[in-house]
């Protein structure tokens, strides 16, 4: 039996030695906040699903203002989340050809942002026209 020691390499930090491993580690923990706000919805959706009461219930607690700062903390790490995705997708998807060029990153994420934008735009069309 040999008396060498086989090399272990820590593992502890390895992102935080390149910003490419930080930027997307960061990513990754947003998609947390992407997972905890689901599961707000889902809660919504049972209390919509049992009754008047309970609906009304989690609209109340929807108003304190613990949960408006979740809102908003959650409402920034989800658009950087968005940002990011939007970010990679160039990297992801297969070459776009339009009229026998090669479409450019910035015009792919400048594209997503912009769908995202509209589609954002006409869901709060329809829920202002909803509400009045």
């Amino acid at each position: 039996m040999s008396k060498r020691r086989p090399y272990v390499r820590p593992m502890a930090g390895w992102w935080r030695k390149n910003p490419f491993f930080i930027e997307y580690m960061i990513h990754e923990g947003t998609a947390l906040f992407v997972a905890a706000y689901a599961l707000v919805l889902l809660a919504g959706l049972v209390c919509l699903a049992l009754g008047e009461a309970a609906w009304n219930g989690w609209l109340g607690a929807m108003k304190h203002p613990l949960v408006i700062l979740f809102h908003l903390v959650t409402l920034a790490m989800i658009a950087y989340h968005s940002w990011t995705w939007f970010k990679i997708m160039p990297k992801t998807m297969p070459p776009v050809v339009i009229g026998g060029k090669r479409l450019s990153a910035a015009m792919i994420t400048g594209g997503g942002l912009a769908a995202v934008a509209l589609a954002s735009l006409l869901a709060l069309g329809l829920f202002w026209g909803m509400t009045r």
